[in-house]
């Protein structure tokens, strides 16, 4: 069966402050949907495994299909309770990566060394490394065997500096992905904000904001 790795957060708080954040449901549902009615499995890894906590705002702006995903006993369980740590992931029985997003991934997706090899292993194996949103955090710092960022040179998008400020969160995110995406030797690229857009480069593929999950699931199975 082909299968596919949703990586999420663990981060309940956006750094020191106490403001509840974690992942942004809808941007994993959304992309679950698309998946899985084309016969693809899903296996949900965390930096840390176990409990991934859900942006509270989040659950205001699901939609139907979404919430169908979230009453599932199999998610709540294996997404949300006992998501797996990367010491427990086989990149090899995997045909593409995700990163979910949720401000929470700003603190818990950079420099993790365990689910950037697990990234460069399944792109070496001609997989798919995917994002949405602030989940493009998890590609910023991801360096190849021969030191270089993976995204270098390379067209991708995510949560734009402008929808920072316009979240009202600009404050308190400990860097901006649009500005490290550029000093790393991206091309970013955005549209309006707040409208879905998906950009593809290759086997990467990356959305732009927490309305681009579907794009970017749409775009991966045009290509499977």
């Amino acid at each position: 069966m082909k299968k596919m790795l949703l990586v999420l957060t663990n981060s309940i708080k956006y750094g020191e402050k106490n403001a509840a954040t974690g992942l942004w449901l809808g941007e994993a549902t959304e992309f679950v949907d698309e998946v899985q009615k084309q016969g693809f499995a899903v296996d949900y890894v965390s930096p840390q495994g176990g409990f991934v906590p859900l942006d509270p705002r989040s659950m205001k702006s699901i939609d139907d299909a979404s919430f169908a995903i979230y009453e599932q006993r199999q998610f709540q369980e294996e997404a949300l309770a006992k998501s797996l740590k990367p010491s427990e992931v086989n990149a090899d029985d995997y045909c593409g990566i995700y990163y979910t997003g949720g401000h929470g991934v700003m603190w818990d997706f950079p420099n993790n060394s365990a689910l950037e090899k697990i990234s460069l292993q399944i792109y070496q194996n001609n997989g798919y490394v995917m994002s949405v949103c602030h989940g493009i955090a998890g590609l910023l710092f991801i360096k190849d065997e021969n030191g270089q960022y993976f995204v270098k040179d390379k067209k991708i998008t995510g949560f734009t500096t402008t929808e920072e400020y316009l979240s009202g969160k600009s404050s308190v995110v400990p860097f901006f992905n649009e500005k490290i995406a550029e000093k790393h030797g991206a091309q970013f690229v955005k549209k309006r904000a707040f409208k879905s857009f998906a950009v593809q480069d290759g086997l990467i593929i990356t959305g732009q904001n927490p309305f681009s999950a579907r794009s970017v699931a749409q775009k991966f199975l045009e290509n499977v």
